[in-house]
């Protein structure tokens, strides 16, 4: 990394953002590796626990464009100090009254949705004190805060054994407190900042054809990704019959290539081509999700195979940020809102989903059968308009190399 990387911006809101965004992420998906705990305490019906995980996910999708407004409006500090008060607030409603029924649950999911829509405040945060040639080091570092995923899975389900699930919403607000009191010493505003986007360019945004395309895109390789990490160590225990501490280990091997890979998705894209890359992902991701959906008997196999799927799917989410500059360089605040919104809401719909398929035929594997056809149809679709992208897009200032 250069020296002029480190003399361009403003380090100390870099840090910042990134363990704002980290933390925050960690507390996101703090329900999907407490699942079974709370799962057995409270009778919760796979379906049930299903929605229970898959609450945040759509909750923090919708919250996006709540917390990007605010960051417009006012600032994105403020917005980040808003929403993390907010999360540290749920959080201490349930540790200190207890969480004691199915309908308390989603109410906490509902509260920890401002933690997943932590990405529209940590992003613009960042990039806006750097220059155009280190955006993609900045927006890197910041947006690597997805791994905070990984210390939830690794964590969550230990101290849960060792403490309770319900006292593992009152360890939560020790690192959320130390991260808030970080965030308000040492993150600042830009100097200069774009003027606020208008309700008519999201309208304007969502008539074009190609935004459509690249959400539902995004709802498959993110939404991939959150929606598996959060019904994973559900699956691991109802499937292999592994303790939650356990099962938690597996799910944060999985999580942790999906959160590593989205960055190498990035260079990848940025040297073959974003659509070749994005292609390639989309294969891997069908093919091993649709193995595991055989239903095998080891439980290193189907965690072999889920690893590499999580792979291709956080390098596909590298790879569509990759070309969605190229196609939308003068709405990129508006599309990063839309896209992130389309992406939590597709992982709201797979772990759902998979809880409901789980509670209504006895196991996964339709509903791994239907996300590995989803993958393929995506495929299908980025094969189909690639020959009118690498074309169309030329006149808009790029280049078929990087296509």
């Amino acid at each position: 990394m250069s020296t002029s990387f480190w003399k361009s911006g403003h380090t100390p809101t870099l840090i910042s953002a990134f363990l704002y965004f980290d933390i925050s992420f960690m507390v996101w998906y703090l329900l999907g590796p407490l699942a079974v705990q709370i799962a057995t305490d409270l009778a919760l019906s796979a379906q049930q626990r299903g929605i229970m995980v898959a609450t945040p996910i759509l909750s923090g999708a919708l919250l996006r464009l709540l917390l990007g407004f605010l960051a417009d409006r006012l600032s994105p500090k403020l917005a980040g100090v808003i929403g993390q008060l907010v999360v540290i607030l749920s959080l201490s409603i349930a540790w200190l009254l207890g969480i004691d029924s199915y309908e308390q649950t989603l109410l906490l999911g509902l509260g920890l949705g401002f933690a997943g829509a932590s990405f529209a405040v940590a992003l613009p945060l960042a990039s806006q004190w750097y220059p155009p040639e280190h955006q993609g080091t900045a927006l890197g570092i910041a947006g690597a805060g997805n791994s905070g995923t990984v210390l939830g899975a690794l964590f969550a389900p230990g101290l849960a054994y060792l403490f309770g699930w319900q006292n593992v919403f009152g360890l939560a607000l020790i690192p959320l407190s130390i991260t808030l009191l970080v965030f308000l010493l040492l993150a600042r505003n830009a100097p200069s900042r774009p003027a606020p986007a208008a309700l008519i360019d999201y309208a304007r945004a969502l008539r074009d054809v190609d935004s459509a395309w690249f959400m539902f895109f995004y709802s498959i390789t993110f939404g991939g990704f959150i929606g598996l990490a959060s019904a994973l160590p559900g699956y691991f225990s109802d499937e292999y019959d592994l303790d939650p501490v356990r099962a938690g280990y597996y799910t944060a091997a999985c999580v942790m290539v999906g959160s590593l890979m989205r960055p190498v998705g990035g260079m990848l894209a940025d040297r073959v081509g974003g659509i070749r890359a994005l292609l390639m992902m989309y294969a891997i991701a069908s093919g091993c999700i649709a193995i595991v959906g055989l239903n095998l008997s080891d439980a290193w196999a189907a965690l072999g195979l889920f690893v590499i799927a999580m792979l291709g799917l956080g390098m596909g989410n590298g790879a569509v940020f990759q070309l969605v500059p190229q196609r939308f360089s003068r709405e990129m605040g508006v599309m990063t809102g839309l896209i992130g919104m389309a992406g939590g809401v597709g992982g709201f719909i797979l772990a759902a989903g998979l809880g409901a398929i789980k509670q209504h035929s006895g196991d996964y594997q339709l509903g791994l059968w239907l996300f590995a056809a989803l993958c393929i149809l995506a495929w299908v679709g980025l094969f189909g308009v690639r020959h009118r992208w690498r074309t169309a897009w030329v006149p808009l200032g790029t280049g078929r190399a990087r296509l």
